[in-house]
């Protein structure tokens, strides 16, 4: 029986996922540029889930081979080979079109391979000196494909060599093989990488023979070697490891087509299947293998352009590195508490109040959309959430109504209880079980009150105990256990404290630190261990800030700068997931749409996540999967 036009059942979306074989939909390999056998900037994509042909998706800003690419769920990042300069490219997988400038290598070089990449980190490895491609180079560069900026030195690779090619899962990154020098040989190394931390690779074991201008992929389980060269030979053979542990390569099969078994081509992957496309002499075969099951190659469709010398040239929206909390939620008739829903509270759209609670998913960057409305048009508030239920507390016009509205359903927010002191601009953060508000504005008086309220049971706030430094107009971040407040304004001065709470207990807050620039109208987010502040205003010119701040919440100390906002700006509100921080909304002075993101986990300037529904100011956020519901 056809299953067209029907919905997935729910349990068996859950047992498919258990099994991975549920990806997102589509899946799609990019390959970028190449030689057709002269450079070309053509960049063309798959949808791996089916087989068939090639279609166009957009250029490279120029023609280039020898490239290597790597990807984010939804960024494809490409550094130009064959050249003398160490440009990085990025491409937007959800828009398509042309390649745009991203940064630098920290060197320039040819022949480059790569241990792969996540979501946050993509690494691009070894190579050699342009224009002499046998002086080899063991630097491992690294980038976060979620922003934008200069490679930054991740390690060394175990053994100096070009013209390899790799792969790797959530955890670990593998490259394979490559051309030695001085040795002049073929080299058969395997080695890997931690994506958790910095650091030289390690040695994982062998290939079963020498390869050079190879293919390499990375599955949710298995890295692959899928052909390539030993000099003057060319080889069919396919190899397999095991990512958790080390060993030699283990044959899996043989490619099948006949174009010199795709020396040059280019690979990509999504976690059920391994494509290669390409080679040498020019071809536009593609062949795939099943991941799971061993096996030879079978043939795919054709690339629209036929290529070579693009062996690290290819990458994927689902390589293994993705992990399944970046994948575009599974279908469903129910939401899913925790998988990524960020909201946008209330504002300011000059001369008019907003009473909109504006949607937002955080692991996709997208626009904002329409959820549901607050009790009245309200801005200067504070926002909070638990696992399942977000919250506005506090009014310009320093009210003390706190409400809240439940995410699972699209619709209004309802009375929850009130403040023990109305005011506007306090700051608002959460564990799973309570919300806490603190600081504000009372009658033109900083306050420094800090309530609490248990998030499962409507009712009025009760007293936590006071703030080091009474304060309005700050931000609020924090883990499960440590609330954060950070920056505000104790009129007229500009304040650059840090304090914090145990949110569990009761008392006064402590002294953390200071931030880098004082200010106020700033917004804050986190994961679990790390808090970021973002935007601002220091000054009553105003002076617009762009600067991001980060600390580690477990600990106490300064500030330290992450990177820039794509737009200088305060007033605005801050969403988080275990992965990123978005920033919307803000004032500049005028009313902004802006919506823009970091990886939190690493540094970097912030990279265009969307716009909300309508530019606005004096925002304030939540979501179902901040710092303060990871465990």
């Amino acid at each position: 029986m056809s299953n067209s036009g029907k919905i997935w059942d729910t349990r068996e979306v859950y047992k498919k996922q258990r099994a991975n074989t549920w990806t997102r939909s589509p899946s799609k390999g990019f390959w970028f540029g190449g030689g057709t056998p002269s450079a070309s900037n053509v960049v063309q994509t798959v949808n791996m889930d089916s087989t068939g042909n090639a279609t166009d998706f957009g250029d490279l800003s120029r023609a280039a081979v020898r490239n290597v690419a790597n990807s984010s769920s939804i960024r494809g990042v490409v550094a130009y080979g064959g050249t003398s300069d160490n440009t990085i490219q990025y491409n937007d997988f959800k828009s398509g079109g042309n390649t745009a400038s991203f940064g630098d290598l920290s060197t320039a070089r040819d022949y480059m391979m790569s241990h792969g990449g996540v979501e946050t980190r993509v690494t691009f490895s070894g190579g050699s000196a342009p224009g002499s491609p046998y002086a080899s180079s063991n630097v491992i560069d690294v980038v976060s494909p979620q922003t934008t900026g200069n490679a930054v030195d991740f390690g060394d690779c175990t053994v100096a060599r070009n013209a390899g090619a790799g792969g790797g899962n959530e955890t670990r990154g593998v490259c394979f093989a490559g051309y030695l020098y001085p040795s002049n040989v073929d080299s058969n190394v395997i080695d890997f990488v931690n994506f958790a931390s910095f650091g030289n690779a390690s040695d994982f074991g062998d290939l079963s023979s020498p390869q050079l201008y190879n293919n390499g992929v990375g599955g949710k389980v298995r890295a692959f070697n899928m052909g390539g060269g030993n000099y003057p030979g060319y080889s069919s053979q396919i190899d397999y490891v095991e990512i958790a542990s080390t060993g030699n390569g283990v044959d899996f099969g043989e490619l099948t087509f006949t174009d010199h078994n795709n020396y040059a081509g280019g690979s990509c992957e999504n976690k059920i299947r391994a494509l290669v496309g390409g080679g040498t002499p020019v071809t536009n075969t593609i062949s795939f293998i099943t991941q799971a099951t061993a096996g030879n190659s079978s043939d795919f469709g054709d690339l629209t352009t036929a290529l070579r010398e693009n062996n690290s040239g290819a990458t994927s929206n689902n390589h293994g590195g993705i992990t399944d909390e970046n994948m575009i939620q599974s279908l469903s008739v129910n939401y899913m508490p925790g998988s990524g829903r960020g909201f946008t509270l209330g504002g300011y759209d000059s001369p008019n109040k907003i009473q909109e609670i504006q949607l937002t998913f955080i692991p996709t960057a997208g626009n904002a959309s329409d959820f549901g409305n607050l009790l009245a048009a309200v801005y200067g508030g504070a926002g909070f959430g638990s696992l399942t239920r977000g919250f506005y507390a506090g009014d310009v016009t320093e009210g003390n109504v706190i409400e809240s509205f439940e995410y699972a359903t699209q619709g209004n927010a309802a009375d929850f209880g009130n403040l023990t002191v109305g005011r506007q601009g306090p700051a608002g953060l959460s564990s799973a079980t309570r919300g806490v508000i603190a600081g504000g504005e009372d009658g033109g008086s900083r306050v420094n009150t800090i309530d609490y309220v248990t998030m499962a049971t409507a009712g009025d706030a009760t007293d936590f105990g006071d703030l080091t430094v009474a304060r309005a107009y700050m931000a609020g971040a924090g883990s499960s256990t440590r609330g954060i407040f950070a920056g505000g304004d104790a009129h007229p001065s500009y304040k650059n404290e840090i304090e914090y709470i145990t949110i569990a207990s009761t008392g006064n807050a402590t002294d953390f630190g200071d931030l880098t620039v004082a200010r106020n109208l700033l917004a804050g987010a986190s994961n679990s261990t790390r808090g970021i502040f973002g935007g601002g205003n220091s000054g009553s010119s105003p002076n617009f800030q762009n600067v991001i701040d980060y600390i580690t919440i477990a600990s106490t100390g300064d500030a330290t700068d992450f990177g820039d906002l794509t737009v200088a700006r305060s007033n605005l509100a801050g969403l988080s997931n275990s992965v990123k921080g978005v920033f919307t909304g803000g004032s500049t002075p005028a009313d902004n749409a802006t919506m823009d993101f970091v990886t939190i986990a690493s540094t970097g300037n912030a990279a265009d996540f969307g716009d909300l529904t309508v530019a606005m100011q004096s925002v304030s956020g939540c979501s179902d999967s901040h710092g303060g519901l990871q465990s």
